[in-house]
């Protein structure tokens, strides 16, 4: 398609200079989650969206926790949000260059969240003031959001107090520029295993809670099992992981307490509350209570999954959008990640896809994380041609 002259004249406010020293200005701020630091990076961006001229909305969700809003006014109809978080996962080991450094080394910004995913906030950002000026039928939305790497209270927080309508929504979480019309939901289970200690020269007079736990483990994995039977054609089968087990106290005492800590992958349509109703009826098929033992079971967090029609107005616009911006030219495509566009879909009812810089496979939570300018000006100019086809103001 070739572009009209309003379409070129917002592609050549996107400024590459600027675009690297926004994408570096949230990169040199903090906000690892765990344990929930989001405040600087929440700032950084409320700093840049100001001083661009822009509208900046914030809605506390917990004491030092901002949800942040950066609006660029259209007309009265439905318009088009732009999905991000301001967490990033903890640093970790590894890092051969500054984690929050923000290093721009042979065409590729480097530190946390590079690709996942203030690079692609930046993108969004700097499209937000290249429309400044144009004529939308509605308004186009930032929504940078906390605790998106844990639990998702940001994203609750926003689905709740939501005040627009939208045509659609684009989550700017890296996708190597492929437009992703699916992902699968995620979730933690936690399973606590509870038995009787005693002397490990005894172990008949306690109740051991490992043993417990182990035949938890044995079934989850039966269970993952079952599901590979059952892909769906886009995103593949629902899948179990156990991540985590924590119990004992010694190797001469037998273990009262165990705790499982299980990932379930949800597919479109699947209710975590059958998830965990199932879970419970396999567990307690387990004859544990025969062993002198019991259990607490609980799902601390779920995501939802989400699917949208490729025949959808956001789909075809936002992959055409792509395409015109210089975009790799990848089919629409499936996440087997998760994130907070599955609440949008759900509790907004609005369509989703996932389209941003940089890689989830080969970046994300990774050290050393890095992201490719040219990647970041491609989804900026995507995001700004999105806008402008989406929410064109019809003429007589």
């Amino acid at each position: 398609m070739s572009l009209s002259r309003t379409e070129q004249a917002v592609l050549d406010r996107i400024d590459e200079e600027l675009l690297v020293r926004t994408a570096q200005s949230l990169l040199r701020a903090t906000g690892q989650n765990p344990p929930g630091g989001e405040a600087a990076t929440a700032a950084a961006l409320r700093a840049a969206a100001e001083e661009l001229g822009l509208e900046v909305l914030t809605s506390p969700v917990e004491s030092g926790r901002d949800n942040v809003s950066v609006v660029l006014s259209g007309g009265d109809g439905p318009g088009l949000l732009l999905l991000g978080h301001t967490d990033v996962v903890p640093v970790g080991e590894g890092w051969t260059r500054d984690p929050f450094g923000g290093e721009l080394v042979d065409g590729r910004l480097y530190g946390r969240g590079a690709s996942d995913m203030k690079g692609g906030l930046a993108a969004a950002l700097i499209a937000l003031a290249a429309l400044r000026g144009v004529s939308l039928s509605g308004p186009v939305e930032l929504a940078a959001l906390v605790d998106e790497e844990e639990t998702g209270k940001g994203i609750r927080s926003y689905v709740e107090s939501a005040g627009r309508s939208f045509l659609g929504c684009i989550t700017a979480e890296p996708t190597d520029l492929q437009t992703i019309i699916g992902a699968r939901g995620d979730s933690y289970l936690r399973v606590e295993i509870h038995g009787r200690a005693s002397h490990a020269g005894n172990p008949d007079g306690g109740a051991n809670a490992i043993y417990g736990a182990v035949a938890v483990v044995a079934e989850v994995e039966r269970l993952h099992k079952e599901l590979a039977a059952s892909p769906h054609p886009l995103l593949g089968p629902a899948t179990w992981s156990v991540g985590r087990i924590d119990g004992g106290t010694g190797g001469s005492i037998v273990p009262a307490e165990c705790v499982v800590i299980a990932d379930r992958r949800l597919l479109p349509g699947e209710s975590p509350d059958a998830v965990l109703a199932d879970l419970r009826t396999r567990v307690e098929g387990l004859g544990l209570s025969e062993r002198g033992l019991t259990f607490d079971l609980e799902m601390p967090m779920e995501m939802p999954a989400f699917e949208t029609a490729p025949s959808a107005s956001l789909v075809r616009v936002a992959d055409a959008a792509l395409a015109d911006a210089g975009g790799p030219g990848l089919p629409l495509g499936g996440w087997t990640a998760a994130c907070d566009g599955g609440f949008v879909a759900r509790d907004l009812d609005v369509p989703v896809v996932v389209l941003g810089p940089g890689s989830v496979t080969t970046q994300a939570h990774r050290p050393d994380e890095s992201v490719a300018v040219t990647e970041l000006l491609i989804a900026a100019r995507t995001y700004a041609l999105t806008a402008l086809r989406l929410l064109a103001r019809e003429t007589a």
